[in-house]
Formats: C-alpha cells, structure tokens, sequence
C-alpha cells in the first residue's frame, strides 16, 4: 500500500520507549489461582457470533464442545524489607508509584473437547519483572489496545482482543504514569514490543510482529474532566511471501528493521521489490485515538473515537469517514440488592469510505484502502485464522458459504457500518447480568462487491451467579447467544460454566 512519509507516520517511529498497557491481568478476567469447567452447545455448526468472537481465541467457531479452563499466576517480591510498607500501599489501590522490584508468571490452559474441536490452547504463558510502573514481560498475555471500551464494547478497531495473544517481548509502563514536574496533570502509558506470527500461515511464513503505542492524559486521577489521545501503531514484516517479493523473502534484517519502525525510509535493496520501495517495509496498520472522560456526582462518562489508518488516506483525511465511536455510562451508586444497570456502552463502526473507491497510482489517487488486507502479506491482519482487530471485518471462509471469495485474500468483507449496545447491571447483590446486541450492514470489498447488502443482528445476554458452593469463590455463568441475517447462518448457542477463584493463597 502507498506510504508518504509524513509527520505523522514519523511520529509513530520516534517515540520513546514509553509503555502502554490498559489493564493488568485480573481486570482482563484472569484470577490468579482458578479451574472452570463448563459446555458449548449449538443448534447449527456455527457458534454464534457473540458466544466466540473477543474471547482471545479460545471459544470454538463450530460444533458443540466440552470446555476445561485453568489459571495460574504469581508475583514474588523481590526488594528490600524496607520497600514492602510502599509496595503493599500500591496493590490497594494509593496513587503513589511503587518503588519495588517485582517479579510476575502466569499461564493459563483453555481445552475444547467435542466433534469439531480438540483444541488445547495457551491463551497466556508468560514471564515478567516489574519496577515501579515499569515492566518487561516476555511471552503471550490477554491484553487490550487502544481507546474505546474493551468489555462491553465491540472491540479496538485494530487490536480487539478475538485472537490468541501474540508471543512478543514488551517494554513498557502498566498504568498511566504521571510526567515528572507536571503535579500529575500530564500522564503517560505506552509500550514497545516486537514479537513472531504463527507457523503454518496460509501464505505466509516465518513472519514477524512490530507493536508500540503512545497515550497521553491531560488531568490528574481524580479531575472531573480528562482528555486523551494517542495512537497504536502494528506491523507485520520480515517473512516469506510468494507475492511481491525477490526469492519469496519480505524485507528483513536491522536496516529494514530501522526503516520498519520509522514508518518510512530508504529500503536495503537486497530483497526489496518496487513494491517494497513504492510503499514501506511490511504491513502497517492502527488507529489515532481521541476521548474525553468526565466523571460526574452519579456517573462516569468516556466518549472515545478511533480513526483508521492502512496507509496515507487518513494524512488526506480521505477516509475520515471511517472509524469507531463510542461512549460509556458507568453509574457510580447502582442498587445492588435489586435490579439495575449499572453500566452502558453505545458504539457504532464505520468503515465503508476507505478513501473512496479509485486507486491510480500515477495521479496520487489513493482510495480502496482494503483494510486488513494486503497485496505481500495475503492472509491478513489474522493471527491462527482469526481476525486480530475489529470482528466485524470477517475471515473469507466465515462467508464463504454464502458470498464469493475475494482471491486468497484474507477478508471478503471490509466494508461494514456497525450499531452496538452495550449493558451491564444486576438481579440481585450475587446476580449479575450483561448483554451484547450488535445490528451491521456488509457489502464486501470494493473490487468484489456482495450482490446485495448483507444485514446481520447478533445479539447475547450472560447472567453469572456467585455462590458459596465448594467452599465460596465460585461462579456459576450461563449465556445464550443469537446470530440472524444475511451474513452469517441463523444460528443459537447455550453455554454454561462453573469456576472456582483463588485455589492457592
């Protein structure tokens, strides 16, 4: 895809190796210490849309299946006796940055016993140690990126959270860090990471994987308005390919490396093509984030936008069009002993602009982004067959039944809008409930149109339920879920878990 190297896709390569990393892991539903053991049942051979989309790859896309779940983590403190009083005022929840060294391993086993699924997957294996805000973390770990609400909500456009995470080494902070000398009215997250795609990619091979994200914070913790904004920035690079390349081999090494990373640059010619020199090293893609959060006497509200980049049509705003709006209503004092919502989040997805649909080289008109699609890398902004950003930008073989296949492309359908609600609340104190309702509108690809709009609803609603069986800790959770429309098959699903938290101390 055409690169120009402006200002802004310089940015993305000059700034420092700040980190960024939205939640830690219990926020992310991993308990240290848990079993679960649960069913999925279907009544077509497809698991509806909400049931296993946004779940780190760990939910079958077919079939009925027997789910076994593990957790394991552990933090050993690693400093002086004489840090332990400021570390332990950090764990409950004191704004003052902890001064400990620490040191943090997790895994997490999740196997799909049934007719089409006999998977047994490791959605987190990993090794960290950890200073003040500061941590280097090595392996796979559940983790969110970007601007926008990551439960309720449909997902980051670029980084959703649907796949299994990528193994990757990470540098970077675990909350927003205050900048020195600003009395906590500037704050800072970001990380930088490289890290390794899958073995036994549909076109490609021994492909790598370049991350980083910078975001900014005006307002202390407890202000009641705070401005953000920031950017993600992804990279898939330095494999073999059989399209657009010398001897199948992508750009790779330290040179082409440095060139990746700055978003711009002169390629190392020895295995670089017109392709490579004409656009940039590897696949680029992300988002620029903006939102304001105001938190008011009774509620919180985050509005929050994402606008799109693949290539130069966001620096033209060509495509400004396209992108992810959202805002979340957390209520501050919800009746728990009845019921209520205590949580909503409204999104709606655009993303059918792409800059317009004309693309000629020689005139600098440059439409038909093709989002997570790319000419070198063929199967796509995927990680082990699923999409790693937004969705709602489905794998070809997930239409396939219905609309043509776009070549070994990896997505037949980009162009989408999207409505999305969000809600969470409770039945009683132990019962709570959260529902997912999801109505979009598809019309494939710009060079591959589907005949006709294809409409789509999917919609789930989840109730969990905490009880004092086998010793306390223990939740009971029963979903049912919905797919019906034009896209995918009319489809329900039922699935039940039981999981007991906190086996070890």
């Amino acid at each position: 895809m055409r690169f120009y190297r402006s200002t802004l896709l310089f940015l993305l390569g000059t700034i420092p190796l700040l980190g960024y990393s939205q939640t830690d892991s219990t926020s992310l539903g991993f308990i240290p210490n848990y079993i679960e053991l649960g069913g999925l049942a279907n009544t077509d051979d497809h698991t509806p849309f909400w049931l296993q989309t946004n779940q780190f790859g760990t939910v079958p896309r077919s079939g009925s299946a027997l789910l076994v779940r593990g957790g394991f983590q552990h933090s050993w403190l690693l400093s002086k006796p004489d840090t332990v009083k400021q570390w332990r005022k950090q764990l409950v929840g004191t704004s003052t940055p902890e001064r400990a060294w620490r040191l943090e391993t997790g895994v997490e086993i999740a196997a799909n016993v049934g007719n089409s699924a006999q998977d047994v997957l490791l959605p987190q294996a990993y090794g960290a140690i950890r200073y003040g805000n500061w941590e280097l973390r090595v392996g796979r770990r559940k983790q969110w990126v970007g601007l926008a609400d990551s439960t309720l909500g449909t997902g980051s456009y670029a980084w959703s959270g649907n796949a299994l995470p990528i193994p990757k080494i990470q540098l970077g902070l675990t909350r927003f860090t205050a900048v020195p000398f600003t009395k906590g009215w500037f704050s800072v997250l970001g990380f930088y990471s490289d890290g390794w795609f899958e073995k036994g990619r549909a076109v490609t091979s021994e492909l790598k994987f370049h991350q980083k994200q910078f975001y900014g914070r005006i307002g202390k913790a407890n202000s009641k308005l705070k401005l953000y904004g920031g950017f993600n920035h992804q990279v898939q690079w330095g494999g073999k390919s059989p399209y657009e390349t010398v001897n199948g081999q992508m750009p790779n090494g330290f040179k082409n490396y440095m060139v990746m990373i700055f978003g711009g640059g002169k390629v190392d010619t020895v295995n670089a093509t017109h392709f490579d020199n004409a656009n940039r090293v590897g696949n680029h893609l992300g988002s620029i984030d903006f939102a304001f959060e105001i938190n008011g006497l009774h509620s919180n509200w985050f509005f929050y936008r994402q606008n799109i980049y693949e290539d130069g049509s966001l620096y033209r705003l060509t495509n400004i069009a396209d992108g992810l709006n959202g805002v979340r209503i957390r209520r501050k004092q919800a009746n728990k002993n009845r019921f209520s919502i205590s949580e909503i989040v409204l999104e709606g997805l655009y993303t059918k602009s792409q800059g317009g649909d004309t693309f000629i080289f020689d005139q600098r008109i440059f439409g038909k982004d093709n989002y997570f699609n790319n000419a070198q890398v063929r199967d796509g902004w995927s990680y082990f067959g699923r999409t790693i950003g937004t969705p709602f930008i489905t794998p070809t073989f997930e239409t396939i039944w219905k609309f043509p296949n776009f070549g070994d492309s990896f997505t037949s359908n980009n162009r989408v809008w999207v409505l999305h609600t969000g809600l969470r609340g409770t039945f009683s104190r132990n019962v709570e409930w959260s529902t997912k309702l999801s109505y979009s509108s598809n019309n494939g690809v710009y060079d591959l149109p589907f005949p006709n709009t294809a409409y789509q609803f999917s919609g789930l609603l989840r109730v969990q339920v905490r009880t004092g069986w086998l010793g306390g800790n223990t939740l009971l959770t029963g979903s049912v879920a919905a797919d019906s429309g034009d896209l995918y098959p009319n489809s329900y699903g039922l699935m039940l878990s039981l999981r007991k938290e906190g086996l070890f101390r």
